[in-house]
C-alpha cells in the first residue's frame, strides 16, 4: 500500500470533494485509490498502484491550484501533464513584484493567459503565487517556457511570436 500527503488551500476542499462527494468518488473509482480530506486542506491518498497514486496526486494538486475537477480530469489521460510554476522563484519575498508579475502573466482582462492557452492548446490557472498548466505534455512545456519568459521580463509580443512560429513549424 502506497500513500501520499498533500496540502491544498482550505477554500479548494469543497471543489475537490464535489457535490455530494461526487468528484472525490469519481477519482477514487477511476484510479482505484482512497482519498481522505480534512477541512483544513490536508489530503492523504492511499492506493496499491503507485502510478495511479501519482496521477491522483496531480489531480488533487491541480484542483488545489485553481482548476475545476472537469479540467483536472484531463490528467487521467497519460498523454496529459501538470506543471506548476512558483512565481516566488522570480520575485523573491517582494509582494509588490509578485503582484506585478502575476498581473503580467494574466494580462489586461486575462488576454496574456488566454493567448498562451490558445497558442499552446493548454489550460492555465493563475492562483496565489503559482501558475498551473494542464495539457498534452509537449504543449505544457511550451506554455511553461512562455510564462517563464514573461516572468523574466520578455515582451508579450515576442513571446507570442515564438509560440506562433513554433505552432506553424510543428502544427501541434
Amino acid at each position: 500500500m502506497y500513500s501520499e500527503e498533500l496540502k491544498i488551500p482550505k477554500e479548494r476542499v469543497a471543489v475537490l470533494i464535489g457535490k455530494n462527494g461526487g468528484d472525490k468518488k469519481l477519482f477514487e473509482k477511476e484510479l482505484g485509490v482512497k482519498i481522505k480530506v480534512d477541512s483544513e486542506g490536508a489530503v492523504i491518498i492511499y492506493g496499491e498502484d503507485s502510478l495511479n497514486l501519482r496521477t491522483c496526486a496531480d489531480i488533487v494538486k491541480a484542483i488545489g491550484r485553481g482548476f475545476n475537477p472537469h479540467i483536472s480530469k484531463l490528467l487521467l489521460n497519460e498523454e496529459y501533464g501538470l506543471e506548476v510554476i512558483d512565481m516566488t522563484d522570480y520575485t523573491g519575498k517582494s509582494k509588490e513584484k509578485l503582484i506585478r508579475l502575476r498581473a503580467r502573466c494574466i494580462g489586461t482582462e486575462g488576454k496574456a493567459r488566454k493567448t498562451i492557452e490558445t497558442l499552446t492548446k493548454t489550460n492555465v490557472s493563475i492562483f496565489g503565487k503559482t501558475i498551473a498548466i494542464i495539457g498534452e505534455v509537449e504543449a505544457v512545456i511550451k506554455a511553461k517556457i512562455a510564462f517563464e519568459n514573461i516572468l523574466r521580463g520578455s515582451k508579450h509580443g515576442h513571446t507570442y511570436a515564438i509560440l506562433e512560429k513554433n505552432q506553424k513549424k510543428h502544427k501541434f
